[in-house]
């Protein structure tokens, strides 16, 4: 069985094994498809979704069930391919039988594509994010908006409080520092976390795991290089 994982513009991808996961919600669009079988996914109320793929968007509390192969995408809000998604899975857990063979070629290339859907000040700032740590005044007034209504479009247009995406482009900068190498500590303070004990609470929250479930098939993904 192939085990691996990738961060490139716009999303990232994971295959492999998964075990039942801590409940949690994150800041992007996660498409999880069973390989060789169904995948399931108990969302905050206990209802168990399975299928041969799945579609959680973001903010949706929920946690992965332990499965042997899994192939996970989490797209991005700001990329092309979550316009994608906006259009048909815009809530909750849903069966997606139309992603069950999306390969990560089609994924990379429509994440790098910027939105077409969103407002194009708050993909902006996204990006910006993304790029470098501004305080949300500055950040506002970069794109034309008062600090209001930048809160308000995130909310409205990605789903999610902006505070959630500058937690996910921590964790997102942290599971980089991770995979080349750095240790857990080093990557904490790599990415801005106060700590490892802090780092680990963000991604279990964000994730559902933490720095020690998923530094192993980081290490593997990097020597297979």
């Amino acid at each position: 069985m192939a085990t691996g994982f990738t961060i490139g513009d716009g999303y990232a991808m994971y295959r492999g094994p998964v075990g039942d996961s801590a409940p949690h919600r994150h800041a992007a669009f996660q498409i999880a498809v069973g390989v060789g079988g169904d995948v399931a996914v108990r969302d905050g109320a206990g209802t168990v979704h399975r299928g041969a793929a799945l579609v959680v968007a973001p903010m949706v509390a929920h946690r992965l069930l332990a499965a042997d192969d899994v192939l996970t995408y989490f797209v991005e809000p700001q990329s092309a391919f979550a316009d994608r998604l906006r259009r048909t899975y815009t809530r909750g857990i849903v069966v997606a039988p139309d992603l069950v063979a999306v390969p990560e070629g089609d994924v990379g290339p429509a994440s790098v594509r910027p939105s077409g859907q969103l407002d194009p000040r708050l993909a902006r700032a996204l990006l910006t994010l993304l790029e470098r740590n501004v305080a949300m005044p500055e950040l506002a007034a970069e794109v034309g908006l008062s600090t209001q209504r930048l809160r308000a479009l995130a909310r409205e247009q990605a789903g999610m409080p902006l505070p959630r995406w500058r937690l996910w482009v921590r964790l997102r900068r942290a599971a980089a520092a991770l995979q080349a190498g750095r240790s857990p500590a080093g990557a904490a303070v790599a990415a801005g976390f106060a700590d490892q004990a802090h780092l680990t609470r963000a991604m279990r929250d964000m994730m559902g795991l933490t720095p020690a479930a998923v530094v192993p098939v980081l290490r593997r993904s990097r020597s297979s290089r």
